[in-house]
């Protein structure tokens, strides 16, 4: 029997988060060194994923299929394509630089009423999270990812609410206050939609008599199994309507502002660049897959809907006062382009969509995390309370820029090429959405360099006078990813050559092609 290498990356985190949390309370040093070799090691086993994965292969590989829940006919199946492959590396990768950022952020305050949660439970939390996304990523069986899509809010949900930002304009009360509220209203917004998923999910079962992807996507494609019309397109309803809620994508957006605000900068980046990853991933694994008709009919208003999200997140983020909230309004415009991206139903869109989820998780961690380390040295997330940063702390603002440009899709940095094939998958069958949906390009540069300009430039405010500059830690975390964002700039080949594959499979599922061009070429 060859080693289980999926559920070994799956289990691996979640056994360190047991660990993790059962260090004794004293030992919180040591707690920390745990979480991050852990988490070190599960990236090893996420890099042999990597290695090992061919993307000239079968569709599924280093799949491993056990019995569960016979009677009722869940399996334990787990299996990555090349879009699975690519979102576990991003996941492994993230979440050591997540642990070191945030290894202070869990301390107990040397003064104040507030006491903290002990520092163990931070890190196991984080280590817990990172466990349930991946097996969400492996999981093709439905009933298996539906379980670890739910079963994560409620690590997320301790940790924006027990582990806020420490850094508030009211004190201490109102940051308690605000905290419960971000964290109820994540729930709360997840949970509704992992309800209606229910629902559909069950439905799934009473039509297809069995949970698993492949079994019930092969008897689609060989007519052994029929579905009506208006159950596929309620059925996909149920299933959209909870991934468009953790991706989020407007209207069901309004949680994600919150939450980000009220976290530490690290669990915004955990929310931003890898939970709601989920959400598109499931989008481009389940409702195309098992639902291909009903997505075809419901393209046209979902594309409207991401549309709206790309302009409506870009004005919002133009007129924010808090650095965390903006990078949250800008994260709703980007997450427009991923599943404006993945309807496009074209290889071009779909690529760079998938590409998109790996670029703005560099590029939002890159961002989120150096901004994190501005609020801790000046208590406060408002942009008027910064000014002159870069003359007194010149790596931190140097740092603080590239993160910018990046979420400004410049070209050079990772997320240009994927902005550029959603646009040019889009343009290609929808040119009118593919030319609004370039105005949140403009916003973009609009909220990005005013961000920039009103923190970092000018004269130098007497309360950033003596702001530290980077420290080695700091500097661990954040240079590593600068240094992706500039690789995956230029060269792009390696995630596009894995993820391609999948993107063609997926297109044949819903029997979609790529729109031939006006003018063909003349052969010489």
């Amino acid at each position: 029997m060859s080693f289980p290498l999926l559920t070994a990356t799956a289990v691996l985190p979640a056994i360190g988060a047991i660990a993790t949390a059962a260090v004794p309370a004293a030992q919180r040093t040591a707690a920390k060194w745990l979480a991050l070799i852990v988490s070190l090691a599960t990236l090893a086993l996420a890099v042999t994923i990597l290695v090992r994965f061919d993307p000239d292969g079968g569709r599924y590989q280093l799949t491993e299929s056990h019995a569960w829940i016979a009677d009722f006919g869940v399996r334990y199946e787990v299996g990555v394509d090349g879009i699975a492959v690519a979102l576990i590396a991003l996941t492994a990768l993230l979440i050591p630089f997540i642990i070191l950022a945030g290894w202070h952020d869990a301390d107990p305050l040397e003064t104040g009423s507030r006491r903290w949660r002990p520092t163990q439970g931070f890190f196991a939390l984080i280590l817990g999270v990172e466990a349930m996304v991946i097996i969400s990523f492996e999981a093709t069986d439905v009933f298996l990812f539906y379980i670890f899509f739910e079963a994560m809010l409620i690590p997320m949900y301790f940790l924006i609410g027990g582990f806020g930002d420490r850094a508030h304009e009211h004190g201490e009360a109102a940051a308690s206050t605000q905290r419960s509220y971000a964290a109820v209203k994540f729930l709360l917004y997840n949970l509704v939609g992992g309800l209606i998923m229910l629902a559909a999910v069950i439905g799934l079962y009473v039509v297809a008599g069995n949970f698993s992807l492949q079994e019930i996507v092969q008897a689609r494609a060989n007519g052994s199994l029929h579905m009506a019309t208006s159950t596929e397109r309620w059925l996909f309803l149920g299933f959209f309507f909870a991934f468009a809620v953790k991706a989020p994508l407007w209207p069901l957006h309004t949680w994600l502002p919150n939450a980000m605000q009220e976290s530490t900068a690290p669990v915004a980046v955990l929310i931003t660049a890898v939970v709601d990853k989920v959400g598109t991933f499931a989008m481009l694994r389940f409702c195309l897959q098992l639902f291909p008709e009903a997505s075809k009919w419901a393209t046209p208003a979902i594309l409207v809907l991401a549309l709206i999200s790309i302009v409506y997140g870009a004005l919002l983020a133009v007129g924010q006062r808090d650095i965390k909230r903006l990078v949250a309004y800008a994260s709703i415009s980007h997450f427009g382009f991923i599943i404006m991206g993945i309807f496009a139903m074209t290889s071009q869109g779909q690529s760079g969509a998938t590409l998109y989820m790996v670029n703005h998780g560099i590029s939002t961690a890159a961002l989120m995390l150096v901004a994190g380390f501005l609020i801790s040295r000046r208590g406060s997330r408002l942009i008027a309370d910064y000014g002159g940063v870069q003359k007194v702390a010149p790596v931190l603002a140097g740092t603080f820029l590239v993160g910018s440009l990046a979420t400004l899709s410049l070209p050079g940095l990772a997320p240009f090429v994927s902005e550029f094939l959603v646009l040019v998958g889009t343009f290609t069958r929808y040119p009118a959405i593919g030319i609004i949906a370039t105005f949140g390009i403009v916003l973009a540069a609009l909220y990005t360099l005013v961000l920039y300009q009103r923190t970092m430039t000018g004269p130098v405010k007497q309360e950033v006078s003596a702001m530290p500059d980077l420290r080695a830690r700091e500097l661990v975390v954040v240079a590593p990813l600068i240094v992706l964002l500039i690789f995956l700039g230029v060269y792009p080949k390696p995630v596009t050559d894995i993820v391609n594959p999948a993107v063609k499979s997926t297109l044949s599922d819903v029997h979609k092609k790529d729109p031939k061009p006006e003018v063909e070429a003349v052969a010489k």
